[in-house]
């Protein structure tokens, strides 16, 4: 694959890496990626600008044992650059009139000419030129070819006709383009060639007019996945800005649900999803594996412009690498233009996303959590859906399958997470919470084991620091297979958003049931 720098044009873009270089001086590293780049820009080596050769050759990681996967230097760096470019020319070199990007998703240089479009676009605004630069710009970053989009556009330049024609096409595109997502859901999310995804489901015996959730997986762009729940989670859309990346990994804490979590969107980047007016509950989901151990990840996200998390570093929300992290949020509605905006900008580190999940919610109040610790989901006698097991860590789940009294929901009790674990349930940070714990003693005792009976199985039960159950002694209170449920109301959360409840064993095995939720605001 050759280059296609403009001879013509050639001086122009030089003197002005030796700008960008100049006003990067404070940052060696920065200085050291923007000349690799355009150098290979410049010797027509484009096809050579990948993580593999920038991490090596930049940075000097190791040839035999550089693993892409593994280490997130080139990103990370390619993120500082794009995002000190952009302050370079939102400052002293605005007036450039030769100006270098680096679109994300790409590695390749582009050098954007703004006397030129000036000249010959008839004395557009110069609002309207900026639009049209900027649409050229991700013209070229959005390609599926970016390299070959990038070499046809660097010939049709040397056509002095060709930039009054371009201006005139861009300026038609652009105002096509926003009239049109006025109208409809916002489709620059799907991957070109391919189909876009298919909508949610509307769920049996709701209205098309009803809200219904919006379940996206960020950075994937495959056909829709079914979770442990049995909700279906869509490609990526309704985005613009970051890129993607993927990393499967084989163990993920706190998730029933890994398929959630081996896509990311990373970099600075924004959401804008269509809503039918009403209230709605945001959940967000994060994390950081052994691959983003050297990336920081500190940063800020807002909702219709408010900020609701600032500062954010997921290893710290989700207490380490590898550890699922979920963020929600009620009382969610639409902006005055009938877009949910979400927005991801950096502080110290790249921000990233693996889903989103938009719910009809309830007014001042946060849905329901309702788990049955078994891997199938449940529905009880009142009709409420129970989710799979979730947000554990350690623990043994047992689904040997036990009768049980006392209950009219007796399947509830058919299985049970038992040892020394732990639960970190996501809920809004504003309000207070009434827990509720569903217990069976299914081995000690005359109708269970014949083994043991009173004290055989001793265990706390802690949320947040403060003891909900000690000596906890399910055989002492309810018998062997029958059901006992204890009730804790006004539960603080932590200021990571979660209900932290800790199984904690004395004598044998701690065990529970199922969890419940419920939000205590009116």
């Amino acid at each position: 694959m050759s280059g296609h720098s403009d001879p013509a044009f050639r001086d122009e873009e030089l003197a002005e890496l030796e700008a960008v270089a100049a006003a990067l001086s404070r940052s060696p590293r920065l200085v050291r990626l923007v000349r690799y780049l355009s150098e290979k820009y410049f010797q027509g080596e484009i096809d050579q600008l990948h993580e593999y050769n920038i991490a090596t050759e930049v940075f000097e990681r190791s040839k035999t044992v550089f693993d892409a996967g593994e280490d997130a230097i080139a990103r990370v760096e390619a993120h500082r650059l794009r995002k000190r470019l952009k302050e370079f020319y939102e400052n002293e070199g605005r007036d450039h009139p030769v100006q270098l990007v680096i679109p994300s998703g790409t590695y390749v240089p582009v050098f954007t000419r703004q006397n030129i479009l000036a000249s010959s676009s008839s004395g557009l605004p110069t609002g309207q030129l900026d639009s049209i630069t900027d649409a050229t710009t991700e013209i070229k970053a959005e390609s599926p070819d970016r390299p070959r989009v990038h070499q046809i556009l660097g010939r049709l330049q040397r056509a002095r006709w060709f930039y009054p024609l371009l201006a005139a096409i861009l300026l038609i595109a652009v105002s096509g383009i926003y009239l049109i997502s006025r109208r409809s859901a916002p489709t620059s999310g799907v991957s070109a060639g391919s189909a876009p995804p298919p909508p949610s489901a509307v769920p049996a015996g709701a209205s098309s007019s009803d809200p219904q959730p919006i379940r996206v997986i960020a950075g994937y762009y495959g056909r829709p996945q079914m979770d442990s729940a049995g909700a279906l989670w869509l490609a990526d859309q309704y985005y613009h800005g970051g890129g993607t990346y993927s990393h499967p990994t084989s163990f993920l804490a706190r998730t029933s649900d890994p398929l959630l979590f081996e896509q990311w969107r990373d970099g600075d980047f924004a959401y804008d999803i269509p809503l039918k007016p009403g209230v709605y509950e945001l959940h967000l989901y994060f994390v950081t594996t052994d691959r983003t151990t050297d990336a920081p990840s500190s940063f800020t996200v807002r909702i219709n412009g408010t900020m609701v998390l600032g500062g954010f570093e997921i290893n710290s929300d989700a207490l380490g690498e590898n550890i699922a992290d979920e963020r929600v949020f009620r009382d969610i509605s639409p902006d005055k233009d009938g877009f949910l905006h979400l927005s991801f900008t950096s502080e110290r580190g790249v921000p990233v996303l693996n889903a989103l999940a938009v719910l009809p919610g309830i007014p001042h109040k946060q849905l329901p959590v309702r788990l049955v610790t078994q891997p199938t989901p449940f529905t009880d006698h009142d009709g409420n859906f129970w989710h799979p097991d979730n947000y554990f860590m350690n623990g043994h789940e047992s689904t040997q399958r036990q009768q049980t009294t006392g209950s009219p929901d007796p399947n509830l009790f058919s299985g049970e997470r038992y040892g020394h674990f732990s639960y970190a349930i996501p809920v809004d940070t504003r309000d207070r919470y009434t827990v509720v714990l569903h217990f069976a003693e299914f081995y000690f005792g005359p109708h269970a084991s014949g083994v043991g009976g009173t004290g055989s199985r001793l265990f706390k039960v802690i949320c947040n620091g403060e003891t909900l159950l000690d000596n906890f002694d399910i055989f002492k209170e309810a018998g062997s297979l029958h059901a006992l449920t204890k009730t804790f109301n006004h539960l603080k959360p932590s200021a990571q958003g979660k209900l932290n409840l800790t199984f904690e064993p004395i004598q044998n095995n701690a065990t529970v049931s199922g969890i419940e939720v419920f939000d205590e605001s009116e």
